[in-house]
This record gives structure tokens, sequence and C-alpha cells, in this order.
């Protein structure tokens, strides 16, 4: 197997991880509805760290990589979480956040050396192409802040994917929990600086089940499954390669938004998410369908000498 092609079991585990993401920014935003936003965060990754840490060996790696990733992790969805308490809908926090995709290829290009395949450019390009439409029928619902604080998310997740990547292949689960102590002692701390304890302790007075079953969902199913097995497929393949499935977050997120939270989805959203699903494909296929082209080639050329 050629380290670029991308087997069916993995991409079927990153397609999993992506429905999880897209469908998480529904989530947030019924959390957002009773705990403050950096207080929110700070929670998911106490309850990442917690129990977990006791259990699970921490990975041979160094403490620097580990708290270089839990602070990268931590400030994207504190910023992220601030974003969306006002200033942005889910829908479009779910698009504009996938940004990190091209600067997690373009750091990972200048810091690795990595390079683009020529069948990528037009498949990314195509799967840009999505995102502007929807980019150009964004209704309003969203502030200039809003935008550059998701960008800043973004930057944030590009940020921890290049150091996931740098880990190499290791305990990927105990990765994102050792690396959670890091992230919550920051966003604890911006918590206490900016919302103050009074906010703190309201919010944690007022939560409802629906708040706690917000942060446990953040917890679990959308680090320790999610951020893990997105951190372990970085360690095995070009960011190029992985990173664009994230293209699929905001298909799902606005499908999620439009289910449970009652965003419109007209045609040309529907049109645009045709046009990512399209550009994915065409980055994820096409390995698979030049391999099995060449093979077949080569058992034609093989039997025709016979």
């Amino acid at each position: 197997m050629t380290a670029h092609l991308f087997p069916l079991r993995h991409m079927l585990l990153a397609l999993a991880v992506v429905f999880v993401w897209g469908t998480n920014f529904v989530v947030i935003r019924i959390g957002l509805d009773e705990l403050p936003p950096l207080l929110f965060a700070a929670l998911r990754f106490t309850f990442v760290m917690l129990p977990a840490i006791f259990f699970i060996k921490k990975p041979q790696i160094g403490w620097g990589n580990l708290a270089a990733y839990g602070i990268f992790a931590g400030l994207q969805f504190g910023i992220l979480f601030l974003a969306m308490r006002g200033n942005i809908s889910p829908g479009l926090a779910s698009l504009v956040v996938q940004a990190q995709v091209f600067m997690t290829i373009g750091a990972s290009m200048w810091l690795t050396g990595e390079r683009m395949r020529l069948y990528q450019w037009p498949a990314l390009l195509l799967a840009v192409a999505g995102i502007v439409v929807i980019g150009v029928h964004t209704d309003g619902s969203t502030t200039v802040t809003g935008l550059l604080m998701v960008l800043c998310a973004a930057a944030s997740w590009s940020g921890a994917n290049i150091m996931s990547k740098q880990a190499g292949r290791i305990n990927m689960l105990g990765y994102v929990v050792w690396s959670a102590p890091f992230a919550s002692v920051v966003l604890l701390a911006l918590a206490f600086i900016f919302e103050g304890l009074p906010v703190i302790q309201e919010g944690l007075v007022n939560a409802g089940w629906k708040s706690w079953a917000a942060v446990a969902w953040q917890s679990t199913a959308n680090s320790l499954f999610g951020y893990a097995v997105w951190a372990w497929l970085l360690s095995r393949y070009p960011a190029s390669t992985i990173s664009p499935m994230a293209l699929l977050v905001p298909v799902f997120g606005l499908s999620a938004s439009s289910l449970v939270l009652g965003e419109t989805l007209p045609d040309w959203k529907i049109i645009a998410a045709l046009m990512v699903m399209a550009g994915l494909a065409l980055n994820l296929l096409w390995p698979r369908i030049s391999s099995w082209t060449s093979r077949k080639t080569s058992i034609d050329n093989t039997d025709g000498r016979s």
C-alpha cells in the first residue's frame, strides 16, 4: 500500500469523526444557553482529562509538544465558543472554521516539505468553490468580529494538527488525554480573567441536564474519540490527504442546524454542499482509481505478452 492511498476503513473512521464534529456545533449552541463560553470550554477539557488520566499511560512524547497541542486545542474551542455566543450562527461557524484545512496544508508544506499532488489542486479548488458559494449567500447572521474570531480558532486548530503530526505514531488517545490539562488550565485562567468568578458560579448553579450533556458529548465523542482518531490519521498520512476531509464538517453542521435549530436550507446550500463533497471525492478516491487502473493495465499487458 502506497503512503498516499487511503484505505476504506480509515476513510470511514475519518467520516465518523467529521460527522461528530459537524453535528457538534448544534451541541455547542445548546450548551452556550446556560454556560459561559470559556467555562464551557474549560469543562470540556477537564472531563477529557478526568478520570481518564489515571488509567491511560502518558505517551512517549515530550512535555513541550503535549503542552503546545493542548494550548492550541484549548484556544481553538475557547475562541470558537466566544464567537458562537451571539457573533456567528452554528452552521456558518462550522463553515468558516474549515479555513484550518488550508492553514494546515500550508503550514505542513512550509515546515515538513510536503507537496500537494497534481489531482489534489482541482479537488481543493472545487471544495473551495462550494465554500465560496456558501459565503456569498450569508444572510447577515454573523458579524465581522465573529468571522475574525472563528478564523483565529481555525488557526489554532491548524497549530494543533501540526503538533499532532510532529508527535508521530504514538498512543493518540493518551496524547489527547495528557494534553488536556494544559488546555483546561489556560481556559480556566481566561475564564476567571474575562468572565469572572460570579459569572462562573452562576453558570455552574444554573446549568441543567442539557448543558451537562453537552459537556459530556464535548468530552467523549468530540475529544476522546474525534481528536484522538484525527491525530492518529494525521500521524500516518500527509496533511493534504487528511485535512480536506474536514470540509465535510460544514455539510453536517448546516444539515444539523437546519434539522434541530430550524436554520433554513435553501437550494444554494445544497448545491454548495454537493460541490464540497465532489471535491472530497476527487481527493480521496483518485488514488484508489489510479491504483486500480495501473494494476489493470499491468495485468492486461502481462496477459497480452503471454
